[in-house]
């Protein structure tokens, strides 16, 4: 069974099994980079998968802590949308029109921007209210 990290006033703790799913997340966000760079298709598509899944789990597992869950929500999001623009850019849709003066590549601000609004409900509204809370930053 998960345990969750732990917090007190002054120090956020990690458990060892976090950090090494978090350090093994960016191991894979940055294969799924270097293949978008390099243009090994089906080598960045695969790695969308267990980058995707890992940044999922990471969020679930920070749950109780607002901060932790916004950013991590946000780190999803941001890993989807950059996944959405590479395979657009893999599939020569990226600069397809779909109408309004938009690209199929432009659909990726949809989760680019509902990260930003989880991020701005973070620092806007929760963390003003709720000034006891626990933060990791």
């Amino acid at each position: 069974m998960d345990t969750p990290p732990r917090v007190s006033n002054s120090l956020y703790k990690i458990p060892i099994q976090y950090r090494k799913m978090e350090n093994l997340h960016i191991i894979f966000w940055l294969f799924k980079d270097v293949s978008w760079c390099m243009g090994w298709k089906l080598l960045g598509t695969i790695f969308i998968i267990p980058t995707l899944i890992i940044s999922i789990v990471i969020a679930w597992r920070t749950r109780n802590i607002v901060s932790e869950l916004c950013h991590n929500l946000a780190i999803t999001l941001w890993i989807s949308a950059n996944s959405l623009w590479m395979i657009t850019e893999f599939i020569h849709l990226d600069n397809v029109s779909i109408g309004g003066g938009f690209t199929y590549k432009q659909l990726a601000l949809i989760p680019f921007i509902a990260g930003l609004i989880i991020i701005g409900y973070y620092y806007l509204i929760w963390k003003p209210r709720n000034p006891e809370e626990a933060e990791t930053m």
